[in-house]
């Protein structure tokens, strides 16, 4: 009886998850048992496993926005490389879309596809070798694990986002933006060789030498002639401690006028910045900026703060471990997981702002914003040098500093009104920037049309067009974007 109950909770569980064996090309849909039907074809050979159960769809077909719904056919959790050149392969010849999701982080549908194929990259997770200069990984590990990897050896990658639960593939599809931005440019920047499965079904290797077009349109390319399934990382000396200095201002002229100075004379290894609601009413502005080091040496605090205008005894200044600065938000994050919050809608809006007109915009915004228009979440607002952005597809507005602003709201759970009030509001914030040849970091929620997005990539929108044509001509790759709806 014992072994008849359990043979018959595996074939329920067998049932329940749904392993596909086939696909039915009259009816476009998925056959987990082996048919006799002429329209049935089978399944290329996979290490990992396709699923087209109800939870799994269901989990890909979210995202952290909680905003947009897309329910694809099937997910496949690869257990190889060669799992994403068969799929898309068989994707292309039946006329499916597929998507690459990594940690799911986005806030707008862009890796989600409907009646398609999503790629859970997150099985793809291996670390393949750490050498003196870089690190060989594959598109799922996220960027926590890798600096947990490179530390030991006091290694660490030159740019990291502020949240570590990222996946490696998912920031290199994007930019991948952090404190270290002024000094080393985005993530996208320190990359020094690629496999992409292009949507031909072709696993290449590219690099700034070898099949470059490739390797420039795939790198902040928003998944769309490519999916990354390896990445070779630069890596740079770590240090093991950091100071942390936060700088307190009530005057918006003065706390950008001190984060351009900082940057410039790149004073400090870590600069960013935060727009706080004052206990008076109002906003007050943040300067947080980190000096990296390893004792005995340790910064000059007077050095690091001379000639700076923030509010004077005001100033915090503490030191941590390299690592516990680089992953502060684990805390906060662990405890809005906790309460509900972290799975609330987040309509978050990205933009870059050019320096000339900074001070302008940011006045705009601010002086009709709301705690309530946030939903209590974090303002950012600091400054990064373009010429160390190196990749096309990465899109600036043509200034020497520009700065990211960035509202990452929360909405309430179960209010379309409101998220509908926030969604709006990102798109005039957008056309307000727009209209200020300002720019869009495409990773929150702001509506696009393809018009939106021509204009976008601007100069380099033709390279575009012609990359996907060569790359994914029936235009099977990441449809979420919304970048390419007819082709």
């Amino acid at each position: 009886m014992k072994n008849y109950a359990s043979r018959r909770n595996i074939l329920q569980g067998l049932i329940a998850s749904t392993i596909l064996v086939g696909f039915d090309t009259v009816n476009s849909s998925w056959v987990a048992f082996a048919s006799t039907a002429d329209s049935f074809v089978n399944l290329p050979h996979l290490d990992g496993v396709l699923y087209a159960d109800d939870d799994t769809r269901a989990n890909a077909a979210d995202d952290f926005g909680h905003l947009v719904r897309r329910y694809p056919k099937a997910v496949l959790k690869p257990g190889s490389i060669d799992d994403i050149v068969n799929i898309i392969k068989f994707a292309r010849t039946h006329n499916l879309k597929v998507a690459a999701r990594g940690q799911g982080h986005t806030c707008f549908g862009q890796a989600q596809v409907e009646d398609g194929v999503v790629i859970d990259t997150s099985t793809l997770n291996k670390i393949h070798d750490i050498s003196a200069d870089r690190a060989i990984v594959e598109a799922g590990v996220r960027w926590s694990e890798l600096l947990q990897a490179t530390l030991p050896q006091q290694l660490t990658p030159p740019v990291l986002t502020d949240y570590l639960e990222l996946s490696v593939g998912g920031t290199l599809s994007s930019g991948g933006i952090g404190g270290a931005t002024h000094r080393y440019g985005v993530q996208v920047d320190n990359v020094l060789e690629l496999q992409v499965v292009t949507g031909k079904g072709h696993l290449l290797t590219c690099s700034p030498y070898q099949n470059q077009d490739l390797f420039e349109t795939v790198l902040a390319g928003l998944g769309q002639c490519g999916i990354i399934v390896k990445a070779t990382i630069r890596l740079i000396k770590a240090e093991s401690n950091a100071r942390v200095f936060l700088l307190d201002y009530d005057d918006l002229a003065a706390f950008t006028h001190d984060q351009r100075l900082l940057i410039e004379d790149e004073r400090f290894n870590y600069v960013e910045g935060q727009i706080v609601s004052d206990s008076k009413g109002g906003w007050r502005y943040l300067l947080e900026a980190a000096s990296f080091y390893t004792p005995p040496n340790e910064p000059d605090n007077t050095s690091l703060l001379s000639s700076l205008s923030y509010t004077q005894g005001t100033e915090k200044i503490e030191d941590k471990t390299y690592f516990d600065f680089l992953n502060r938000l684990a805390p906060t994050v662990a405890f809005l997981q906790s309460i509900g919050v972290w799975s609330n809608p987040h309509p978050w809006i990205d933009l870059f702002v050019p320096a000339t007109a900074v001070e302008k915009y940011i006045s705009e915004v601010v002086s009709t914003l709301t705690l309530a228009d946030t939903g209590n979440s974090p303002i950012l607002l600091y400054p990064v040098k373009t010429d160390r952005f190196t990749l096309p597809l990465f899109r600036v507005p043509n200034e020497q500093i520009v700065f990211l602003f960035a509202i990452l709201r929360t909405a309430p759970s179960d209010d379309d009104t409101t998220s509908a009030r926030m969604l709006a509001d990102n798109r005039r914030l957008f056309e307000r920037n727009r209209d200020l040849n300002g720019t869009r970091y495409p990773v929150g929620a702001t509506a696009f049309s393809q018009e939106d997005w021509q204009q976008h990539f601007g100069s380099v929108w033709s390279r575009l067009v012609n990359a996907k044509r060569r790359y994914d001509p029936d235009n099977v790759l990441t449809p979420g974007q919304g970048i390419f709806t007819s082709f």
